[in-house]
C-alpha cells in the first residue's frame, strides 16, 4: 500500500480529481501492470482541498516492476500533474504484518 497526501489548489481541484481520481490517468496506467488492485482517492470532510490517494498492490516487487516498466509513462503524468498540487508528499509504504 503507497499513500500520498496532496493539498489542491481550489481553482485545480476538478483537474486534478480527473488524473487522480478512480478512473483517471494514473489508474489506466496502474491498470496495465501486473500486481496491481486498486486505488482509492478520498477528501478531507474539513478540508476540501485535502486529499489522500491509497494504491493498492499485491507485492512491493509488483510495484517495483511497474515503476521500471512505466518509467517514462510515470515521468510524463508526474510531471503532467505536477502544476495541480500546492503540497504533495508520501505518507508511507505499508504491507502486511509478519
Amino acid at each position: 500500500v503507497y499513500i500520498w497526501a496532496y493539498r489542491v489548489l481550489p481553482e485545480r481541484v476538478d483537474e486534478f480529481r480527473r488524473l487522480y481520481g478512480p478512473e483517471g490517468e494514473w489508474v489506466r496506467m496502474f491498470r496495465q501492470a501486473r500486481g496491481y488492485l486498486s486505488t482509492n482517492l478520498y477528501r478531507d470532510r474539513n478540508d476540501r482541498n485535502r486529499y489522500l490517494t491509497i494504491d493498492h498492490w499485491e507485492s512491493e516487487e509488483a510495484f517495483r516492476d511497474f515503476r521500471a516498466r512505466f518509467a517514462e509513462e510515470f515521468g510524463r503524468l508526474d510531471n503532467e500533474g505536477e502544476h495541480l498540487p500546492l503540497e504533495e508528499k508520501p505518507l508511507g509504504e505499508l504491507g502486511p504484518m509478519p
